[in-house]
This record gives C-alpha cells, structure tokens and sequence, in this order.
C-alpha cells in the first residue's frame, strides 16, 4: 500500500539569499519584518508556532537598525530563553506574561549577528514534555514533537527563515525530524546558555533550526564565530559513514528503517563508504546515565517552581520532580564520573570514521498531541556533548516525515555539516517525489 508524500507548505526563501537581497539594498529590512509578521497573523492562529511577536512598527525599526551578516532576517525564538522587549513565560503560567530585564546570551550574540527576534516560539512546560498545542504543518494531526515545537514548525511553515531551540535529550533533532526540517545541535558549549531557564545545567544545549544544510551553516557560523560556511561538501569518494547494527535502547522501527535504507542508498550511490559499526558497552551505560543526570539537576533547577507553585506544575512535569528528588548525591556524582570516561572513549570511537548515521527519532511522528514522542535516538549523543544534524528527506510508512542524524566527534562540527549536505544532496537525487521538491525550494546561492 502507498501512502501520500508527507505535506510540504511553501517555505520560505533561502535565508542566505534574502540576507543578501538586504545587503544589496534590493530587500528593504523593515518591509520584511512587516512581512513577515503578516504571514505569522495568517497562519498563526491554526499553528501555534508563537507565544508572542512584536508589533509592526517596532520590528521595522529594529530591523532597520540591524547590522551584520544576518542583516535582519526575521529569526523565532523559543520562549525558553529571556528577552528584554518580549514576554517570556518558559511554557509555564507560573510567569506573567512580561519581559525579561535582560537578554539572555544568545539573543544578544543574535542580534549582534544582525538578527530580528520576530517572536517568541512555543516551548512545553520548561522545556519537559507537557505539549503545546502547536500543530505540525508537515503532518497534520500528528505532533510536531517537544520541547522546540514552536521553532521547528515556524521554520516548517515558512513563517520565518531560522529559528533558535534548545536540546536536553532531543528537542532540537527530535522535532525537526518530525517537521521535515534540518536541526543542528552543536557541540557543546559552543552557544552560551546563560539566560537560558535551565532544566540540566550539564545537559541543556542551544541548537537551531533552517531550511536546509547550507543555511543551517551560515546561521551557525554567524552565531558561534567559526569557519563553518562556505566550505565545498567533503568529496563523497573519501567520506566514511558509520551505521551502527544495533542499538542498546532496544529496536528500529519500520519507519526508521527505511530512512536508513534509503539514506544508505543514497549515500552509496554517491560513492561515500558505508560501514557497518557497533556501540561499545559505555554507550549502554552512558545512554543510562542521562536520566541520573537529568533528573538530579532538574530537581534543583526547579526547586522554586515545585516548593512555592507546585499547583501550576502540569502532572507529567509535577510527579517527575517528585521522583528525581529520590536521586542523591553519589548516585549523581558516580553518573558524572562515567559520564567523563565515555566522553573520552567516544571521541576515539568516532574518529574512526566521518560521522555516524542513525535515525533522528524513533519512528515518523505520534499521532495527536497528547505526546511529543521520545528521545531515544538522541540522548546518548546530548549526553556526550556531540554535534548533531538532522537531514530531512525520507518518509515514515503512514507518509509522515522521518528524518535521518548524523553524529561528529566534539568539536567537528565543520566537518558534520559537509556531511550533512553530501547527505541532503544524495536524498534529493534518491527521492526526487519528496526531498528533491524541499532542496529546490532551499537553492543555494
């Protein structure tokens, strides 16, 4: 039985494109923030992308104001993080609706990049698994995933160019895969969390949302600084992608398998070398570990919300506090420990090859809203602080999308990203019907 291609709405222009339109002067900012908002008010209503936006008049002047390589390019951010001209209430009605009295770091490092924080995007509940009520614009009726549902489904729907999310377990990867659009979650430490409302202070990591690879690139390397844009794909002959037989966390879907056959042919078809690789046993252990680490730190993170407003916590997020407290201080400490020791062997493991290629979420994306699907495929990776990627291009068996991830050593980040367009690339020759129809809406520049 075939299914149809997942939905695909039109998106919107490539960012690296409509940048140099303001460069050039052929794209006024300020008519595009206006723009911009219009397309939000149209479409918002259904989606439910966005907790707030400016008004009009007050992001054409900033977005007149701005310099810099993003040169105002309307950008969403998850309301997780704080900002100094927009409400910011982490997904929870314990905060009123104001803003915050200062930007949190990666706002300021964005609008010093020249971008124009559009909006605020819809997160759950401090970035746990409470759903929003935002629709998935590629998958109707099913989730857009968690916690960054509101920046993956805003770039998904074209509503804006880019989007900036955070990752614990898999909050970046996880919905992207699921909203058919690229995730990058980059080493960590490379994007400053401060003034991020922290879940896990060793875990919690800023990622991003594009279009495509190519965009994807240059918005992160307008953020962090470094040299990862500009670069020619690696040549696929001398690339070597690891494809892992099994996994410690139990099987592979029916959907996640045939994305990775598909991604497998695609990439051989391009002459990249496809190697069959096996977890070593920390990986088991490391992938455990997470919920120790996670649970310790939130217990803390969110001391104040369950002692003084544990009657406005959602029940999912009010009884996982209740039981994380039970973690104590060895049990954490011994976690770290192995933690500091798998990071250190996975470095070795993974410079074995280019990157790892695995799926980006378990399965295509859950019906209806009561989930935001699970981590599995992700956690691991947050946890030893790796690059990530998601490249969309497949398709689960009901139709909906499924994406694929690539996994670099720390700090390879420049190399996981040619990777990622070999990829993307590849899909695009393999899939004309549906990946292609998404890389020429994205054409590079």
């Amino acid at each position: 039985m075939t299914h149809p291609a997942p939905s695909t709405p039109v998106p919107a222009p490539s960012a690296r494109h409509t940048a140099t339109l303001l460069q050039q002067g052929s794209l006024a900012a300020d008519a595009l923030a206006r723009d911009t908002l219009a397309r939000i008010a149209s479409a918002d209503a259904t989606l439910q992308a966005f907790t707030c936006t400016l008004d009009a008049d007050t992001a054409a002047a900033q977005a007149r104001a701005l310099r810099g390589p993003l040169a105002g390019l309307p950008v969403a951010v998850k309301d997780i993080f704080d900002t100094r001209d927009l409400p910011t209430r982490y997904g929870s009605p314990i905060y009123p609706a104001r803003p915050a009295s200062a930007d949190a770091a990666v706002v300021a490092v964005l609008r010093r990049a020249g971008g124009l924080v559009i909006g605020k995007s819809s997160t759950t509940e401090f970035a746990y698994l409470h759903p929003t009520a935002t629709a998935n614009p590629r998958a109707p009726g099913r989730t857009p995933g968690g916690s960054s549902a509101g920046s993956a489904v805003a770039v998904a729907a074209g509503l804006v160019p880019l989007a900036i999310g955070t990752q614990t377990g898999g909050s970046v990867i996880r919905p992207a895969s699921y909203c058919g659009v690229v995730g990058y979650k980059p080493s960590f430490g490379w994007l400053p969390t401060s003034g991020l409302k922290c879940f896990s202070w060793s875990l919690d990591t800023v990622g991003l949302f594009a279009g495509d690879v190519a965009d994807m690139a240059w918005f992160a390397q307008a953020l962090t600084g470094r040299a990862l844009a500009g670069a020619p794909a690696a040549a696929p002959a001398r690339l070597v992608v690891g494809v892992p037989v099994a996994y410690p966390w139990g099987g592979v879907s029916a959907s996640a398998a045939a994305a990775l056959a598909l991604g497998s042919r695609a990439l051989a078809a391009v002459g990249v070398d496809l190697r069959p690789v096996t977890l070593p046993p920390w990986a088991a252990q490391a992938y455990d570990a997470h919920a120790v680490v996670q649970g310790f730190e939130a217990w803390r993170c969110l001391g104040w919300e369950f002692d003084a407003h544990a009657d406005q916590l959602s029940p999912v997020l009010r009884d996982y506090l209740a039981e994380t407290r039970a973690i104590d201080a060895a049990a954490y400490e011994a976690a770290q420990a192995l933690c500091t020791r798998a990071r250190a062997e996975a470095q070795a493991w993974l410079s074995g090859v280019d990157a790892v290629l695995t799926p980006a979420a378990p399965d295509e994306p859950p019906a209806g809203l009561a989930s935001t699907g699970t981590s599995t495929f992700n956690r691991l990776w947050t946890l030893l602080g790796v690059p990530c990627i998601t490249v969309p291009g497949a398709a689960g068996v009901q139709g909906a999308p499924m994406g694929l991830q690539l996994v670099a050593p720390l700090g390879a980040d420049a190399r996981l990203l040619q990777v990622a367009r070999v990829l993307e690339d590849a899909l695009a020759a393999a899939a004309p019907t549906t990946a292609q129809a998404h890389h020429q809406n994205h054409s590079r520049s």
